[in-house]
């Protein structure tokens, strides 16, 4: 006599469990592309801040401690190289704030064909290759031949040497990099004002507001969370995007007016061969960034208006 088989299904996890754990595994591939590229080095490049070591495949790593953090900030050049990070960065908040920012809000009346070539001329400089950049701009601002200075000769003015005189050269690299920054920084707040919603500012009108009033009371309230964004990407990114140009023009001179804390750290790792010295520079450059970036979007939270 056959016996009968009932049909026993599969045992399913509780749909409850899956969706749980169902968004990790979207995440899983990101999560470990960032902990392998970014957070592995990092600590490794603060387990290295600990050791003196020239990079040779034969030499081994002398561990020394704090030596290097207190060598470090001991150092003029790195005293010299802080204070001009901070020029770098304060000199390029007008360029690529407060010049995009007024340039967006003049042209923000342009309609049709013109609106389109506008934005496209003041984004040409942002896909110029920065090294192509730094080429154009040392022959334009060569002392003796370049069209800059040319140009001032024939008004009367004596030659300027921009990049060999120790008190012009880092605003003329602060220049450079702002130039490159415009395009990018006015398109951000032209997408911004477009995106507010213009009713305001009809409502505004209708109540007598002036041009000024609606600027003050509307549109820059509403464009505080771009402004504030590029605020603090100035503030932890202004000095890196200067490093080509120190690189390419300068090589930190002259008289080392021009270096800043990303091009020392270049000098240390791959000039002086000194990776100790190079990875600490690097862990105190981070620390003190993470510390603005967390007073940065403390700021944001507080000061940015949104249109809910």
């Amino acid at each position: 006599m056959a016996v009968a088989h009932t049909y026993a299904p599969p045992r399913r996890l509780p749909r409850l469990k899956l969706r749980a754990f169902e968004p990790w595994l979207y995440l899983a591939p990101a999560v470990t592309v960032l902990l392998m590229w970014t957070y592995v080095p990092l600590l490794q490049a603060f387990e290295l801040s600990f050791y003196e070591w020239n990079m040779l495949p034969r030499s081994q790593p002398r561990y020394v401690g704090l030596d290097n953090y207190v060598n470090l900030l001991t150092l003029p050049d790195m005293k010299r190289a802080v204070v001009n990070t901070i020029l770098y960065t304060t000199g390029l908040l007008p360029l690529s704030v407060g010049v995009p920012l007024v340039i967006a809000i003049l042209t923000s009346d342009l309609r049709g064909p013109m609106r389109n070539i506008y934005r496209a001329i003041i984004f040409v400089p942002m896909i110029v290759a920065p090294i192509v950049a730094a080429i154009v701009w040392r022959w334009l601002l060569n002392e003796d031949h370049g069209l800059v200075n040319a140009l001032l000769q024939h008004v009367g003015f004596n030659a300027i040497g921009f990049l060999r005189d120790p008190q012009i050269a880092l605003w003329t690299l602060v220049w450079i990099t702002g130039w490159k920054l415009i395009g990018f920084s006015t398109l951000l707040f032209a997408a911004a004002d477009s995106a507010i919603n213009p009713t305001y500012f009809e409502a505004a009108r209708m109540d007598g507001a002036s041009r000024w009033q609606v600027l003050r009371d509307i549109r820059l309230p509403l464009l505080s969370p771009t402004i504030l964004l590029l605020t603090m990407m100035t503030f932890l990114f202004g000095a890196q995007w200067s490093f080509v140009y120190i690189n390419a023009l300068t090589g930190g001179g002259p008289l080392g007016s021009t270096t800043n804390v990303y091009y020392l750290m270049w000098e240390y790792g791959f000039m002086t061969m000194s990776a100790g010295w190079s990875t600490a520079a690097g862990i105190l450059v981070f620390t003190v960034l993470g510390v603005v970036s967390l007073g940065c979007l403390a700021s944001m939270k507080r000061l940015a208006v949104y249109d809910d």
